[in-house]
């Protein structure tokens, strides 16, 4: 298999579970954000979604050798999780051999990371356990205020009386129902983050082809599109530090629709990840740098 297909089959595992992996809650029973013991460094795209499923209670991964530099080991028989990383490299094209001129790209591998629940060894390397971990407070929701209006250069919200949340790229403008119509703050931001998505793949902004080539519903790029924006949502919702309410309802068919989408498309889970991590860093300011 090769890199897009095990990182799908990843996905569809749980999916086959009843769980959607953009969908789960980002807090695990011990706190924080899925990342690196020694960088210390959170992971991105796909892989926050991969590592998020994995049934462990502490949010810290790292490679095997990683884990023997610390003094620690990898229990015997614990299976790994891989995660993707892109790798520039250069080839020649076909028929072009005796120029010698090379090309280069970016291709995409994977490899294996364990999480601390998994190794011996490591105790005196894990940070401190927080005392206790609060429910989702006003403070919360005053911070994913923060990240739907430090959107700069956004589109245009407008609150209607309505049963429809929807992006208009002709207009670039966001229509949501009143606040009051939501059953939680929560299920309302998480809503509006997806239809901010959205909007970052306007022509003047990311110029997504997902969504500017998204000709009507049920098309292939309007599929995709969706994709994005529920996956964007999910990263807001992680920023804001809310759960992220699942904007459409986990029903048999939603699953079975979205299985059978990666089933014919292995690419698409990952770019589509890659996507939605570039959308919720543009609505975020922040900016990363290549690595």
């Amino acid at each position: 298999m090769n890199v897009y297909e095990i990182i799908t089959n990843k996905i569809l595992a749980e999916i086959d579970k009843g769980i959607i992996p953009w969908h789960k809650p980002w807090r695990t029973e011990l706190g924080g954000e899925q990342a690196n013991l020694i960088s210390k460094k959170s992971y991105r795209g796909i892989n926050r979604f991969i590592l998020n499923c994995a049934p462990y209670d502490r949010p810290y991964w790292l490679t095997y050798n990683q884990a023997a530099a610390l003094g620690g080991t990898v229990r015997k028989g614990e299976k790994g999780t891989p995660i993707i990383f892109w790798k520039q490299g250069s080839y020649v094209k076909a028929g072009e051999e005796a120029s010698g001129e090379r090309t280069t790209s970016f291709v995409l591998r994977y490899y294996t990371v364990f999480n601390v629940g998994q190794c011996d060894g490591l105790t005196a390397h894990l940070p401190a356990l927080p005392a206790t971990i609060e429910a989702v407070s006003a403070n919360e929701r005053t911070e994913a205020e923060r990240i739907a209006r430090g959107f700069k250069n956004g589109p245009r919200v407008a609150h209607v009386r309505g049963d429809r949340a929807y992006y208009t790229p002709a207009q670039d403008a966001v229509t949501m129902p009143e606040r009051t119509q939501f059953a939680s703050q929560d299920e309302y931001y998480s809503t509006l983050f997806h239809e901010l998505t959205h909007s970052t793949g306007h022509e003047n902004r990311l110029n997504r082809q997902t969504l500017v080539d998204a000709s009507f519903f049920g098309s292939c790029n309007y599929s995709k599109e969706e994709l994005v924006a529920e996956m964007g949502a999910a990263f807001l919702c992680g920023a804001a530090g809310i759960e992220n309410a699942a904007v459409l309802q986990n029903s048999a068919s939603y699953l079975k629709g979205w299985s059978a989408k990666l089933k014919g498309d292995s690419r698409v889970i990952v770019l589509a990840a890659g996507q939605a991590q570039r959308a919720a860093d543009h609505i975020l300011g922040v900016q990363w740098a290549e690595e």
